[in-house]
């Protein structure tokens, strides 16, 4: 099946009601034949929705479909986009083990990296996701992920993820690739080797800023990456909280299947029914809308960078962009809703931001309704100065998230601001 039909269609049966809409399962557990039948499903003897902690068929549908448009095996939904980053990383490095991740990152996830995560004894060592042959002498034999970002924010870099990928795979190191910019209708990670993707589905994959989400999907075949890898021991070994599983033998995405059985089961970030069926609803219509939403911005980076007062514009549609030629190799259809453009220091910045009127201030993107964010005094000011020069955020950094309104509205919108 193609995009659209996938995004509409995949991963729902219709129940014995014919419902054609995905019903929202709004319990938080579920009833067992008998005893015998409860037993078996705790002992994995058998599969089945045991609490909603763990399994809801709600989110079940989005987890499917999910994976299906991003070509996955399969899926983990998760209460917000950090909990699917944080259960990446938990997943696979602890006390002692170290993590490479791009300085170019979300700020909630430079935050994560380089602070939470610290406190869990693990390491975070840094890499120019712009120089990516810098990740090679990072590697030990402690070295668990690779984390970066297919479109990066507010940077707006485009990552070289065959480079990535050839590293980590020359040392047998999981990547994994926050395509929460990329989204699955432009950016395919896995047809590129990588191993993970996460998403924040709050963005994009609502659409309107309605509810919090995060996803998690695993390529086909990650066992055979993983299976007698020293890297992984405990993926390899008997789990005693189960009995002495061991995942790499089952013939099921053991990745996602041991966040959800040990990581989900004890930490319990866990999406609210009605929460997955929202980015279910978002889902339906995501291929037409990003259409829309990098139709937008090709047009509004093309204003910008024609204006005065604007010295640089990071839009990797644009062919006088750094990022043009890895933009047009990894991204089909368009390079979403988001960019970003400098002007002289913080101060002009902020008068832009505060000068717009169809432009909303707001710290969030893939919003229908456009917004206008100022990273260095926001996302991003828990950075030093040094630390925001090399993630790619000057002070005279304005990020864009373009939203669904007429495109020559946004533009004079602009225009007035800008002066």
């Amino acid at each position: 099946m193609h995009e659209q039909t996938i995004a509409i269609h995949a991963g729902y049966d219709k129940d014995s009601m014919g419902t054609m809409a995905v019903p929202i399962y709004q319990t938080t557990a579920y009833e067992f034949r008998d005893t015998e039948h409860a037993a078996n499903l705790f002992a994995l003897k058998e599969l089945g929705n045991i609490y909603t902690r763990l399994m809801n068929p709600t989110s079940d549908v989005f987890e499917k479909r999910f994976a299906a448009l991003e070509g996955g095996l399969a899926g983990i939904a998760t209460a917000s986009g950090m909990a699917a980053i944080f259960y990446a990383i938990a997943n696979v490095a602890e006390a002692g083990d170290n993590i490479i991740v791009a300085k170019q990152v979300y700020g909630g996830t430079t935050t994560l990296t380089g602070h939470t995560i610290k406190r869990f004894g693990i390491e975070t060592r840094y890499f120019d996701v712009r120089n990516p042959s810098e990740i090679e002498a990072l590697v030990d034999d402690k070295t668990k992920i690779i984390l970066f970002e297919s479109i990066t924010n507010p940077s707006i870099d485009v990552a070289d993820f065959d480079a990535i990928v050839a590293i980590a795979n020359k040392h047998n190191i999981l990547t994994c690739v926050d395509n929460t910019v990329g989204t699955p209708i432009l950016c395919k990670p896995f047809s590129h080797g990588v191993d993970l993707t996460v998403h924040s589905t709050s963005k994009y994959t609502t659409g309107q800023g309605i509810a919090l989400g995060g996803m998690m999907i695993e390529r086909n075949d990650l066992v055979e990456k993983i299976k007698g890898n020293p890297r992984y021991a405990h993926f390899n070994e008997p789990d005693e909280s189960y009995h002495g599983l061991v995942y790499s033998d089952l013939p099921l995405p053991l990745f996602t299947l041991r966040v959800r059985l040990s990581l989900m089961r004890d930490l319990g970030a866990t999406p609210a029914p009605f929460n997955s069926w929202l980015n279910i609803q978002g889902l339906e219509t995501l291929p037409l809308r990003m259409k829309q939403h990098s139709s937008s911005a090709l047009s509004i980076a093309e204003f910008l960078e024609a204006h005065p007062k604007v010295s640089k514009v990071n839009y990797p549609g644009l062919k006088s962009d750094a990022n043009y030629e890895l933009g047009q190799k990894y991204f089909k259809g368009g390079h979403s809703g988001l960019l970003s453009f400098e002007v002289a220091d913080k101060e002009t910045a902020q008068k832009i931001a505060d000068g717009t009127d169809i432009f909303a201030v707001v710290v969030n993107i893939g919003d229908s309704k456009s917004i206008i964010t100022h990273p260095a005094s926001t996302t991003h000011q828990q950075l030093s100065d040094k630390e925001l020069v090399e993630a790619g955020i000057p002070a005279g950094l304005v990020r864009l998230s373009v939203g669904l309104e007429d495109t020559q509205d946004l533009i004079e919108d602009l225009k007035r601001a800008l002066g």
